[in-house]
C-alpha cells in the first residue's frame, strides 16, 4: 500500500511488475491455505496450484506449503490486515476530508510498529481525532 501511496512504481515498469507478482503470490497463498485446511486439498495440490499459478518453483512453494500446514490462517490474516488498514484510511479520509494527509496516515499507521490491528484502529482514531480539535 505504501509502495503504491508513494508512486515507487511509476516509472519502474519491471518494478511495477514485480508489485503485482508478489500481489499474486499473496492471493494465491490465500487460496492454498484455504484449500489446504477447509477443503483438504492434500501437500501435492496445493504445491502445484501455487507452483502453476504463481510461475514460481515448486521447491519454493513446497516449502511454503508446509509453512502453511503448521501454521493455519497466517495468510488469510495478511489480507484481513491489509483490507482493515485500507478500511482505516477510508475512514480517516471521510472524517477528515481535505485536512486528510496520506503521508500522516503511514506515519501513523509505521511509527507504532507491529501491533494488533484493534490498537492500530485507536491509534489511527486518536490521530484524526486529535487533528480534527486542532483545527477548531
Amino acid at each position: 500500500m505504501l509502495s503504491q501511496d508513494m508512486g515507487l512504481y511509476a516509472d519502474d515498469p519491471l518494478g511495477r511488475i514485480g508489485f503485482l507478482q508478489a500481489m499474486l503470490f499473496r492471493a494465491a497463498r490465500l487460496v492454498a491455505d484455504t484449500g489446504m485446511h477447509r477443503y483438504h486439498w492434500s501437500r501435492e495440490d496445493a504445491i502445484v496450484y501455487l507452483a502453476e499459478t504463481t510461475g514460481q518453483s515448486r521447491e519454493a512453494m513446497a516449502h511454503e506449503v508446509d509453512r502453511y500446514a503448521v501454521w493455519p490462517g497466517q495468510a488469510a490474516a495478511y489480507w484481513v490486515g491489509a483490507k482493515r488498514m485500507l478500511d482505516l484510511r477510508t475512514r480517516s479520509q471521510m472524517v477528515l476530508g481535505d485536512d486528510f494527509s496520506l503521508r500522516e496516515f503511514h506515519d501513523v499507521v509505521l511509527s507504532g510498529g507491529p501491533r494488533p490491528l484493534a490498537l492500530l484502529e485507536d491509534d489511527v482514531e486518536r490521530w484524526y481525532i486529535a487533528k480534527l480539535n486542532a483545527d477548531h
